[in-house]
């Protein structure tokens, strides 16, 4: 059952060393700031959680896996610091998961927009369906996903970055994805997902929770850099979410709602 609640919700659930972190908000899964803020600080908390191994991250209902920002808190930015603010939240939360400790699954049961696609790709290995079509739409309103294209890039690569984003209206299908390296393992229905996904990851938090964080940090290597990146990246973001050309592109999305 999906939430109905205007700042979203977010559950944790643990058991069997894996902790299983859901989110939902009743506009496809879309994030407010209040529910960035709560996703970046649960994700540092369960890194320290002696009784957690590895992350599933996942979002409610069988439809939209995640449509981005709050399209509302986008369009009452006023000025460069809420601009700067607004973008930060996803920064947080990509931070967050680059540093936490613990790897981090995704389950990806359908459509990802913009900030969404940036979630998938800061995850460390993750399972999709067929129907997980990717989409970084930003372009058409203005803006460009800045923040999340570092995590974005570093699981497909320059040229997969570039045919997503200088294509915003055009949906990627799963196996597009999959051969990107975006997602690991795609599959014909959420049952069937979640039936190889139950035993990955009961396996998976069977291993030696040392050797799992080892490789956690081979894995994103190279990126120390990113707490100061991703914060120039959304305040750039924000200028440009106060650009005139932006805000007539957003009053006429807004116009069409």
């Amino acid at each position: 059952m999906s939430t109905n609640r205007e700042n979203g919700s977010l559950y944790t659930s643990i058991s069997d060393n894996v902790a299983r972190v859901e989110f939902g908000h009743p506009a496809s899964n879309s994030f407010v700031s209040e529910l960035l803020s709560r996703l970046s600080t649960e994700i540092t908390k369960l890194s320290d959680n002696a009784e957690v191994s590895l992350i599933v991250l996942q979002s409610e209902g069988d439809r939209a896996f995640c449509a981005g920002a709050s399209f509302d808190e986008l369009v009452a930015i006023a000025d460069l610091e809420e601009g700067k603010e607004f973008f930060s939240g996803f920064a947080r939360v990509i931070n967050a998961m680059r540093t936490c400790k613990k790897p981090i699954i995704g389950r990806v049961q359908g459509k990802a927009v913009g900030g969404g696609v940036g979630l998938i790709a800061a995850c460390d290995y993750v399972f999709a369906t067929e129907a997980a079509a990717v989409r970084l739409s930003e372009i058409t309103i203005g803006i460009a996903p800045l923040v999340i294209a570092p995590a974005v890039e570093r699981k497909i690569g320059k040229g997969g970055l570039a045919e997503l984003s200088l294509s915003p209206t055009e949906w990627k299908n799963a196996y597009w994805a999959k051969e990107k390296s975006l997602f690991s393992r795609v599959f014909d229905s959420i049952a069937a997902m979640d039936k190889e996904l139950d035993h990955f990851i009961h396996q998976l938090a069977g291993y030696n929770p040392e050797a799992l964080q080892a490789l956690k940090k081979i894995f994103w290597e190279g990126t120390g850099h990113w707490d100061v990146l991703l914060s120039e990246r959304a305040e750039e973001s924000g200028r440009l979410a106060l650009s005139p050309e932006t805000k007539r592109a957003l009053d006429k999305f807004k116009n069409k709602k």
